[in-house]
């Protein structure tokens, strides 16, 4: 055994010699519920560290803190392990092992498992790999987000997705989102009788003049991934066009891509654009002297949540 890291490291060797010369060891998986049920150690008692309760359920399974328990998790790459001993270490457990390399290195090995499907290979679910396709944009489950602000306050509303595609070929993403502008509404004055102001105010030609221009259209023109393609990271940097008030001018942003199991996508993105850029200039100091209360700023932040359908 090699003390790391202020952690006790065992090896597949040490911790089958652990297990035939003191029987009572724990050999706790953190992994979740249903990735255990498919393949696992031995011997081995599931609580998955992913849980709130983990500690809780952690107790029910070796409620006697000082005996011996060795943890693994799915690999040398992953930090499942570590994390659960240090939540363990300041519970107060006193012996506790961390076996190297995980699951996979006890597979490696050559050593037996156990579960319903012990001889499938073990996707690690970390990296993203998009299936070709033509995906419609599902407009009750899609959301842009917007939030302005001025000296005194912030505002912040939605606005909705009339409709849209997205298509992806070859790993690659294009597509064109079409926005109803007439849509927009406030949330953080809601009851408030200055709610249906402001949002007169926002739809007026001081604004996005949505009687001239109702519709916004977002097009993703280029869109390049960013190696490697985590699913939880921003994995693709957009190039793309917003033409809003009659104005197209560029956007560059970093997205986060995703396909679930049943094949949707879903895109997420937050950034800021310049207002002025598409001649929404009222109360911008860059164009108007003595604004005093009539200040806003003239970034505009933008979060836009796409689900889309094949």
């Amino acid at each position: 055994m090699t003390e790391q890291t202020g952690k006790n490291i065992v090896s597949v060797a040490d911790l089958r010699s652990m297990i035939n010369e003191h029987p009572s060891t724990h050999l706790l998986d953190v992994l979740p519920p249903d990735h255990f049920e498919k393949v696992h150690i031995p011997g081995a008692k599931n609580a998955c560290v992913f849980f709130v309760s983990f500690l809780d359920d952690l107790a029910r399974l070796i409620p006697e803190k000082k005996e011996r328990v060795v943890v693994y998790g799915s690999s040398e790459r992953s930090y499942d392990a570590k994390m659960a001993i240090e939540k363990m270490t300041r519970a107060g457990y006193l012996e506790v092992y961390e076996l190297e390399g995980g699951l996979e290195s006890w597979r490696e090995a050559g050593n037996v498992c156990e579960g319903n499907n012990v001889d499938q290979s073990d996707d690690p679910q970390t990296q993203l790999t998009l299936s070709d396709g033509s995906f419609i944009i599902a407009n009750d489950f899609s959301v842009i987000k917007w939030e302005g602000r001025n000296p005194s306050t912030t505002h912040f509303g939605t606005v909705d997705i009339s409709e849209g595609e997205i298509h992806i070929k070859n790993g690659t993403i294009s597509g064109k989102i079409e926005v109803d502008m007439n849509s927009i509404h406030n949330i953080n004055l809601e009851g408030d009788e200055l709610q249906p102001v402001l949002e007169a105010h926002l739809r007026s030609d001081d604004f996005f003049f949505t009687s001239m221009f109702p519709t916004a259209v977002l097009s993703l023109i280029k869109v390049t991934p960013i190696e490697p393609l985590w699913q939880t990271a921003p994995n693709f940097h957009v190039k793309g066009e917003l033409t809003l008030r009659g104005i197209t001018a560029s956007l560059n942003f970093d997205m986060t891509a995703n396909q679930t199991e049943n094949n949707s996508l879903t895109l997420e993105a937050h950034f800021d654009i310049d207002r002025t850029q598409w001649n929404i200039i009222y109360g911008s100091t860059r164009f108007f002297e003595h604004l005093g209360m009539h200040k806003v700023f003239d970034l505009i932040s933008i979060q836009i949540r796409i689900n889309a359908t094949r």
